[in-house]
């Protein structure tokens, strides 16, 4: 990573720091972001939970958590405790509790003074939804969020369970701090992948003329995945697929893909211009729900040879649970550039393979001059940006086969960040924690894009409730429910399935291929 310019020292409180989060997620990249030199040269993390647990036992977790997952493998003992100067204290409290806020007051002003000036006082929320409220009230009346330059909150989603709770939550966000203080955290938009579909759009001149509904047949955003719910039953119990992933990540995704330039690479120009696509797609009526949506709950069934559970067996999950782990949503964007072309979004759990990716499906050439049996079965032109696990992106389009006679097939122009940069590239948390730190809220969602993404999906989320699903509707290890395959094809289109960056079959004409058919 580059290195970035913090122009004050800073201070990461972590409210929920013996959780998960931070074992995984939290600490690993701020340890990848000291090994690349992308921490402030003055920086300290305080971490507070109610859970009981010694400094020296906090350490220990975090070290566990960082040889993991962290980028650069384990951990080295000599680097290891040069990042532990970082790490100032642990403290066991009731995140309820008032003293608590006025501890964490007195450390803050504590390394004011020993570094001379104001540090950055940001403050990670790594705890359950049901404490942030609490959490807003106590920063406030403690006098920690009136710094509107110095003092920010980092929020974890779900951001609300529904469109009214997530606008109450605005609100009383609204009364302790300014909107500029307020970072919204989806990690997904921390991915460089995620990020270069801006590049690839506004840096590049010869794909945005061709960016639109005039050329394109539809797009796809898919993000399935192996996993089950595991662990995380009482959680998944209380969103589902479309509020865990479709809500936000996949909807957040959609909104680079779909938006128009901004005139600056600047916040909330960017954020504006994400807004206007929300705005845009066009409305579900409840009584119209399942001809634009499917959902689905898997069975036990078969992933990678070993036999797994359905999710209603899954711990912490009601055996009679009609909650949904799989969904797939068909939307509209009324616009100028968009209008009619579908966005396809599908989402689920214990499917047959883990993938995130959008595929931009571009319309047939106007007129064909070559025979059918030159180029046999049609497939579309299609760019595809890959974003997990694999980077890069891949472009497919025809070519004539060596030999006598005109003969087309398929063939793939790709990149790969890894070959491309040779390094990996930074996880999504390193780049967010960075812009969190010096203040850059282009990748944070703003209060306008929450509660216009909740919008879109309380119809669904109602037509839902009001008809019961016969679940489980598909086996574990499958590609989701008959209802999710037939969303598509109405529209004579199907799923598209994943193929892996570097697949060396990809250029292979397809009687060349395993099981292949010659045209």
């Amino acid at each position: 990573m580059e290195k970035l310019q913090y122009p004050d020292p800073v201070v990461l409180v972590i409210f929920g720091a013996g959780g998960d989060l931070t074992k995984r997620k939290l600490v690993p990249a701020l340890y990848d972001l000291y090994l690349d030199g992308g921490l402030p040269d003055k920086f300290a993390l305080i971490g507070t939970d109610a859970r009981e647990m010694s400094p020296k036992d906090f350490i220990r977790q975090l070290r566990d958590g960082t040889d993991e997952f962290s980028r650069f493998g384990k951990t080295e003992t000599k680097q290891w405790q040069a990042f532990l100067k970082c790490i100032n204290d642990y403290v066991v409290a009731d995140l309820t509790d008032r003293k608590l806020y006025e501890k964490i007051s007195q450390k803050l002003d504590e390394l004011n003074q020993q570094w001379q000036g104001n540090a950055v006082r940001l403050f990670y929320q790594a705890t359950p939804p049901s404490v942030v409220e609490g959490l807003i009230e106590q920063l406030k009346a403690a006098g920690l969020a009136q710094d509107r330059q110095k003092s920010r909150i980092v929020l974890e989603k779900p951001f609300g369970w529904d469109a009214n709770s997530a606008a109450e939550l605005n609100r009383k966000l609204a009364t302790a701090f300014d909107e500029s203080q307020i970072f919204r955290i989806d990690h997904f938009l921390g991915k460089e992948t995620v990020q270069n579909i801006l590049a690839l759009r506004f840096a590049n001149g010869i794909f945005e003329p061709i960016w639109d509904r005039r050329y394109v047949d539809h797009v796809q955003i898919n993000m399935p995945e192996k996993l089950g719910v595991e662990h995380r039953g009482p959680y998944y119990e209380k969103t589902g697929a479309l509020r865990d992933m479709i809500e936000n990540h996949l909807m957040q995704v959609m909104c680079l893909t779909a938006m128009d330039a901004p005139v600056a690479f600047e916040a909330d120009t960017i954020r504006d211009k994400k807004v206007e696509v929300l705005r845009a797609v066009r409305p579900i009526e409840v009584a119209q729900v399942h001809d634009f949506t499917a959902r689905g709950q898997y069975g036990p069934g078969w992933i990678e040879g070993e036999k797994v559970p359905g999710y209603r067996q899954e711990p912490g999950v009601d055996p009679q649970s009609d909650t949904e782990t799989y969904a797939a949503v068909k939307l509209f964007i009324d616009n100028w550039r968009w209008q009619d072309v579908p966005f396809y979004l599908r989402t689920g759990k214990r499917m047959a393979q883990t993938v995130s990716e959008v595929s931009i499906n571009f319309r047939p050439a106007p007129h064909q001059a070559f025979p059918p049996s030159a180029i046999g079965s049609y497939q579309m032109n299609r760019l595809v940006l890959y974003i997990d696990p694999e980077e890069g992106i891949r472009l497919r389009f025809y070519a004539k086969r060596p030999g006598q006679g005109m003969k087309l097939s398929p063939v793939d122009m790709q990149f790969s960040y890894k070959q491309a940069f040779h390094r990996e590239p930074a996880q999504a948390y390193e780049t967010l924690l960075a812009d969190a730190m010096i203040g850059d809220a282009t990748l944070f969602k703003r209060r306008d894009q929450v509660e216009a993404s909740w919008a879109i999906v309380m119809p669904i989320i109602e037509g839902w409730s009001e008809v019961a699903e016969d679940f489980p509707n598909y086996a574990a290890g499958t590609w989701g429910p008959e209802t999710g395959e037939a969303l598509i094809a109405r529209d004579g289109r199907a799923w598209q399935m994943p193929t892996p960056l570097n697949d060396p079959d990809v250029c292979e004409p397809p009687e060349a291929r395993p099981g292949g058919e010659k045209a």
